[in-house]
């Protein structure tokens, strides 16, 4: 636990950090937006790149471990499809909920992956969210599309120009031609990709917005509750059925623990989307998950 604890709270604190900077405008408020841009359009896709690029695809336990985070994927959309068709919810408010429920923030779980399980982890994390980051975001465009299947396909091909989907393409697509950087290249994308992580969480706390938690209260805390504890117990359930190693049962709980998306709310505003609502669930999972996350990870072990 105590392990946890110093792996975690370094994360939280560049959150808390992040969101005192932009309260009190410094640098300024047009630096968050630049540094966000920046992050998403080089730095992140440089990590994801130099992990994927060094992951080990040929790896005994990857054809399950796959097979576990689309499993997962499989039972939480299912169920929100029947509860929408229970609850009659717009499109509007079932893409923000599976948003809330599927999405994830990935800056904190690699940070938290690389502070708890080091190089090793952070290449199985790679692998997963080649998987992860592809399907959760077409399943939020159509989420949010439902009731107007004429947008889907214009919507569908920014997904497929994703900065993020295409350097996870081409990583694993180095690592299986069996190329390798060279001439300093592999020093560039490792010095780009250490300098995401810092950047991205402090961009998350500069994101959050308190003032969005008033109202739908239950809401916040139900799809939160789900979302932190309750889709990460089936993950490690389809973990121990799949009888997955210890580091890669660890790993995809971590992934299915975190609280969901900022980017989600952008995503919401362009399609139409009850974005108040989003802002709240981005913004109470986040500060939720600072214990949550101890809780899952010290019962995971």
């Amino acid at each position: 636990m105590n392990y946890i604890l110093v792996s975690l709270w370094p994360l939280f604190v560049l959150i808390l950090a992040g969101y005192v900077m932009r309260r009190f405008g410094f640098p300024g408020d047009g630096f968050w937006p630049g540094a966000e841009r920046f992050n998403y359009y080089i730095l992140f896709p440089a990590l994801l790149f130099n992990s994927l690029g060094a992951a080990p695809l040929d790896h005994p336990a990857l054809p399950r471990l796959l097979a576990a985070v689309m499993l997962v994927l499989f039972i939480a959309t299912c169920g929100l499809l029947v509860a929408r068709r229970l609850r009659k919810w717009p499109a509007s408010r079932f893409g923000v909920l599976l948003q809330g429920l599927l999405r994830f923030n990935t800056y904190l779980g690699l940070a938290a992956v690389s502070g708890l399980y080091g190089k090793e982890g952070m290449l199985f994390a790679a692998v997963i969210l080649a998987v992860l980051v592809p399907a959760v975001n077409v399943l939020s465009v159509l989420a949010l599309s439902a009731d107007d299947n004429r947008r889907v396909r214009s919507l569908l091909l920014p997904v497929a120009k994703n900065p993020l989907i295409l350097a996870c393409v081409a990583g694993a697509a180095v690592n299986l031609a069996g190329m390798e950087p060279k001439w300093g290249t592999d020093r560039l994308l490792t010095l780009l990709a250490n300098t995401s992580l810092p950047l991205g969480l402090l961009s998350v706390g500069a994101a959050l917005k308190l003032d969005e938690l008033r109202g739908q209260v239950g809401t916040l805390i139900a799809n939160s509750l789900l979302r932190l504890l309750l889709i990460p117990a089936i993950a490690f359930l389809i973990a121990r059925a799949m009888t997955l190693p210890a580091i890669e049962t660890a790993i995809l709980v971590v992934f299915f623990a975190l609280p969901t998306a900022p980017t989600a709310y952008v995503l919401t505003r362009q399609l139409g989307g009850d974005g108040h609502l989003m802002a709240g669930i981005i913004t109470f999972q986040t500060l939720l998950s600072a214990i949550s996350l101890l809780l899952v990870m010290a019962v995971v072990g």
